[in-house]
């Protein structure tokens, strides 16, 4: 079973910044596609943004600009740096690791972000 545990999450004002963490527990790593959705309440889960072993990522239209999924392999760790945060931002985050070869799909806890003055 893989381990996945998200950490970072806290309350900012609107036009702050935080910084996400998750850390994987597996030896293959590298070889996982990670992604962060977020969910709101009352609305459904969306992506944020993802990011290949090999580096590519990619983003969703509302935080383009403002987010940045980068990882290190060699911590099993991937980060979502967020700035100029919104209140429309405010939601419980979560991070995905995925492996469709071996049907693995796993999930944190989650971790609140709020955003408000």
């Amino acid at each position: 079973q893989v381990e996945v545990v998200e950490s970072g999450g806290g309350w900012v004002q609107p036009g702050g910044s935080l910084r996400l963490s998750c850390v994987v527990s597996t030896n293959i790593f590298s070889t996982y596609d990670m992604g962060w959705y977020r969910q709101a309440p009352g609305k459904q889960r969306e992506l944020v943004a993802a990011i290949t072993g090999g580096g590519r990522d990619h983003y969703g239209d509302s935080v383009t600009g403002r987010f940045a999924i980068t990882r290190d392999n060699a911590k099993n760790t991937v980060w979502l740096n967020m700035n100029d945060l919104k209140p429309e931002d405010t939601a419980t985050y979560y991070c995905n690791a995925r492996k469709f070869s071996l049907g693995h799909d796993f999930w944190g806890q989650g971790t609140q972000v709020t955003v408000s003055s």
